[in-house]
Formats: C-alpha cells, structure tokens, sequence
C-alpha cells in the first residue's frame, strides 16, 4: 500500500472528528445525548444530531422480552475512534488493559474491555442503537442504548446511555 492510501483512513477519522464533535461548535446539557471521557485523546459530547450522521446499519435483535427489533445503530468502537481510543494497529501492548465504562441515567454501568470493541480482535460487535423499528427509542430505552447482539444473556444491554468513560487500568 503506498503512503498515500494509508494516510487516507487517517484523513478521514480526522475530519469525521472535527466535523461531529463540533459541528455546532459547544454544545449545551441539553442536547448532548452522549460523553466519552477519561483516558481519551480528545473528550467530546456528542448530540443525537452528530450520531444521525454517522453511518449505521441495521441489526435484528430480540429485546429482553423475546420480541425481534430491528435496531438502526453505529459500531460503538467507531463513535470511540472520535475520542481518540486506540483500536486496530494502536491496540496493543499496554492498551490491551484499556475497559469501556458505560453508565446509564439510572445508575446501571456495564464494563467491555476494549479489544471486545474492535474487529481486529472479535466478531462480536459492539452497538450503539438509536432507533428502534424505524422510530426513534422510547423515553425508557434512550435516547441511545448499547447492544450486544450475540451475547447469551442482554444483562450488558445497558438502556438510556449517557456517558462512556474510558479507563486504563493500572
């Protein structure tokens, strides 16, 4: 691959970072849908508008209940990528013992170890859902959920998401 088409993705990631993270310059608490903080390069609050514009793809899931559910959502590692998260080549040596924290208004926090994240290392995607059957989520599912479509159990399907806190441990 010659320098040039390496440097593209790069590019890209930068410009996908400037253009959400403040595409409306500083947000104000209420329209941030989502913080990602901690052992970050870059701290944003991102609003439901800077996901919306994110590529998704839809999912078919069964929710808590059994019920199928097709989710429209984005890689939760792709919105991290905006905070400066290593994934891919990066991922590595001492942050192989980088976790995700997700906290929900609720109270209720769930722990992914970063390279669950990435598709270098799992097949297992890692979601964030902002829609559910073509319509936004419901006041008791969102504005955002995580989903984890092939986990056996949905205990770290975490509803009403609102901060990621990146955590290296020491």
């Amino acid at each position: 691959m010659s320098s040039t088409k390496a440097f593209l993705p790069l590019v890209a990631v930068l410009l996908i970072t400037c253009g959400v993270a403040n595409a409306k310059g500083p947000r104000t608490n209420e329209d941030v849908a989502l913080t990602i903080a901690g052992s970050v390069e870059r701290p944003i609050k991102l609003g439901l508008s800077d996901l919306t514009r994110m590529p998704h793809k839809s999912v078919h899931v069964k929710d808590h209940d059994g019920k199928a559910v097709t989710s429209e959502c984005v890689s939760l590692i792709d919105v991290l990528k905006l905070a400066g998260v290593p994934s891919g080549d990066g991922l590595r040596g001492p942050n192989m013992a980088i976790c995700v924290l997700a906290d929900a208004k609720d109270g209720y926090r769930v722990v992914f170890a970063l390279p669950e994240l990435d598709p270098g290392f799992s097949d297992n995607e890692i979601l964030l859902v902002d829609r559910a059957n073509g319509e936004p989520l419901s006041a008791t599912q969102g504005p955002l959920r995580v989903v984890v479509p092939h986990e056996k159990r949905p205990a770290r399907w975490i509803r009403n998401v609102q901060r990621i806190q990146v955590v290296r441990v020491q």
